[in-house]
């Protein structure tokens, strides 16, 4: 009893342990994953009550209330749907147990603690949470460029003279080639798999 209070105390409770590959089948979150889509984990992070499941998809974090209750809640959370930002790497002190991962999915924070001696792999993580985060960043502008663009050519034909062309005709022939290549554009720049970016960091 005296080890757990003291424990608790000196926040080492909730210190989270990287999950090998192998053992991934033993956790909660690999039950969600959806395999039957190629969807693939790539780190996993499991504390006494949590586990943050990342996968080329989504963050899955399976949410415990506390070590000592058996009930879960689920929370997914689609990279497509939810942009990572502000990822940071918090290294230990001296007489520090743990380091600490911090990122923002959406307008939801996380910080994560890993045991220090785990520094090695939770950097590579880090590495591939930052490179997916500055592909989001690049992408939604290369996005909002081109609904300026369209917006912009539509508006210049509003303000022609409907005697110099027919406007009609013209309008259409814009606005289907307009969302006939933003639909391209954001095919190509509004990224849901990111295996490509986790490979590269995580399995090197």
């Amino acid at each position: 009893m005296f080890k757990k209070i003291t424990s608790d105390a000196l926040g080492l409770s909730d210190i989270g342990k990287i999950i090998d590959p192998a053992d991934y089948d033993k956790t909660d979150a690999d039950d969600y994953v959806r395999h039957e889509d190629d969807e693939k984990i790539y780190f996993l992070i499991k504390t006494k009550a949590d586990e943050y499941c990342f996968t080329n998809l989504a963050l899955i974090h399976v949410d415990g209330e506390n070590a000592a209750s058996s009930k879960r809640t689920l929370d997914r959370y689609p990279y497509s749907q939810y942009k990572i930002s502000n990822v940071f790497l918090e290294t230990a002190g001296k007489i520090d147990m743990d380091i600490e991962i911090k990122f923002t999915l959406g307008n939801q924070a996380f910080s994560i603690d890993v045991h220090k001696e785990e520094i090695e792999k939770l950097k590579d993580l880090y590495k591939a949470l930052l490179h997916i985060a500055e592909t989001m960043h690049e992408n939604g502008i290369i996005l909002e460029m081109g609904n300026q663009s369209l917006y912009k050519a539509v508006n210049v034909l509003q303000h022609t003279r409907a005697a110099e062309t027919d406007l009609a005709s013209q309008y259409k022939e814009i606005t289907e080639y307009g969302f006939s290549w933003l639909k391209s554009v954001r095919e190509e720049y509004h990224a849901k798999d990111f295996g490509d970016i986790f490979e590269k960091y995580i399995n090197n």
